[in-house]
């Protein structure tokens, strides 16, 4: 894309945002919320609604799936009813996941299969985890008998599966075929599907024999035969493999596609790289929101009474264990009102001990995420973060008691300071390595809500651990 043509687009979507989000006469008129407009009003809605019509014209799906997503509920349906019937679709594929529901909540179910039937089958696989199951069943009755079995084949797999995200699109040639023949196939067809890096080898029977890629075609003598150029040993996945598992393959051989297959070894389909960036991109959302407690539907422009809805439990499970750390530090009001320090020091150790712990588990899910821990090494990934701990816990605990020392002209005090920092900073270690790791055992996943539980652990634990020792070494008994 040219310089020129992404300042262009640039434009038309700044232009967008801007009118859209300052005219508030237009958005009423374009959901025909009101019709009391003066005759200059109207005309002057006409006008701005044709230039946003050219507008719409100009941009491709994907960047109207964004500017959709960067508008509040109400300006997003406005512009909504400006997309053309035959855009909707491909603008479907390329919204996100988060404001799907609000594209599609004014459509009616007859609107919904007109806006998916014009897509390739790729696509509508895509956007069927979407539909209830009785539009699912009534888009299956307009496809043909070859593409509907097709989709059978793949929305009964979860959306983790391979066979909810490769790509119908494959293109085949035979083993003893010649290049010449492979080229002048190539040729004939004109296109080639997006992402396409090789061609798959298969007998009549369709079974796959290997790969070709394009690089080999154009690199070796025409003459020569498929068979003898072909890699017989390709990487390939099966419909039921995790996608995420498919992702890392990615990663680790670079892989630009990769065949798919069923469990006699016939070929299927492909996964692309686009596939796997798609499914990347939205995993990482996903793990994001999941880290704070936040529902992965939540739109950043939904209604306050949907995200109040989408937020509650998690906040409610805060406010419980913030009620536990109150209990705490109201066991200890005696020591507190005895030595008044202990109120101004205490949320120093409690912090400290939460940074550590949500350190901790970001890496700990990082590795999950990566395959990177097995039940071998879980003693020494333990023994590391203990480590790690008391060495940080030792030197910024060391600061801390001196700085202690010699605000409060207390050495005691600030002894304690530096203990209860170091076992503060151990205990959020352990709980940080061991959340995830419980969480995984009990097939749940590490990332939800991990903060808000290493949190509350931290605090209770560190306002426990302080006062305690307050307790013991500081007050008179």
């Amino acid at each position: 894309m040219s310089a020129s043509h992404s300042q262009l687009l640039s434009e038309i979507r700044h232009r967008i945002l801007t009118l859209l989000l300052s005219e508030h006469d237009l958005v009423d008129a374009l959901l025909e919320k009101s019709s009391d407009f003066s005759p200059e009003q109207q005309r002057e809605n006409s006008i701005q609604r044709e230039k946003l019509e050219q507008d719409i014209i100009q941009l491709h799906a994907a960047d109207l799936a964004d500017i959709l997503e960067a508008l509040p509920e109400e300006e997003r349906q406005a512009l909504w009813r400006l997309v053309p019937n035959e855009r909707r679709g491909h603008v479907l594929v390329e919204a996100s996941e988060t404001v799907w529901a609000s594209l599609t909540e004014e459509m009616s179910d007859h609107d919904i299969l007109r806006a998916i039937e014009p897509l390739d089958i790729d696509d509508q696989v895509w956007l069927a985890r979407y539909l209830p199951r009785d539009l699912t069943g009534r888009l299956l009755t307009k496809l043909e008998p070859g593409l509907r079995a097709r989709m059978l084949n793949v929305v009964q797999f979860d959306r983790d599966r391979v066979g909810r995200v490769m790509d119908f699109n494959i293109l085949t040639v035979r083993a003893d075929v010649t290049l010449a023949t492979v080229q002048r196939f190539l040729r004939h067809r004109k296109s080639m599907p997006t992402g396409t890096d090789k061609l798959f080898i298969t007998t009549k029977e369709n079974q796959l024999l290997g790969e070709l890629p394009l690089t080999d075609i154009l690199l070796n003598q025409p003459q020569k035969r498929v068979f003898e150029v072909m890699n017989t040993r390709p990487t390939t996945f099966q419909l039921n493999d995790k996608a995420e598992d498919a992702a890392s393959a990615f990663e680790r051989y670079n892989l630009i596609s990769a065949a798919v297959i069923d469990a006699k070894g016939k070929l299927i389909g492909r996964v692309t790289i686009e596939d796997v960036i798609d499914l990347v991109n939205e995993e990482n959302e996903s793990n994001i929101r999941k880290m704070g407690g936040i529902s992965q539907e939540e739109d950043v422009f939904a209604p306050v009474r949907k995200s109040v809805r989408n937020r509650w439990a998690w906040l409610a499970l805060n406010l419980c264990t913030a009620f536990v750390a109150s209990r705490v530090i109201g066991l200890f009001e005696s020591t507190i009102s005895q030595l008044v320090a202990l109120a101004t020091l205490m949320p120093i150790v409690a912090g400290i001990g939460g940074n550590t712990g949500n350190q901790t588990i970001t890496m700990i899910v990082r590795a999950l995420a990566l395959h990177q821990v097995e039940p071998g090494n879980f003693s020494f990934l333990i023994v590391r973060e203990l480590g790690v701990a008391l060495i940080n816990g030792l030197f910024w605990g060391g600061i801390m008691g001196l700085v202690t020392w010699l605000m409060y002209d207390n050495v005691a005090l600030g002894g304690v300071m530096m203990l209860a920092m170091v076992l503060n900073l151990l205990l959020a270690a352990l709980m940080g390595v061991l959340v995830p790791l419980v969480m995984t055992k009990m097939k749940r996943d590490p990332a939800i809500g991990s903060s808000v539980l290493i949190t509350a652990i931290t605090d209770t634990g560190g306002f426990f651990i302080f006062l305690g020792l307050a307790t013991v070494f500081l007050i008179k008994h």
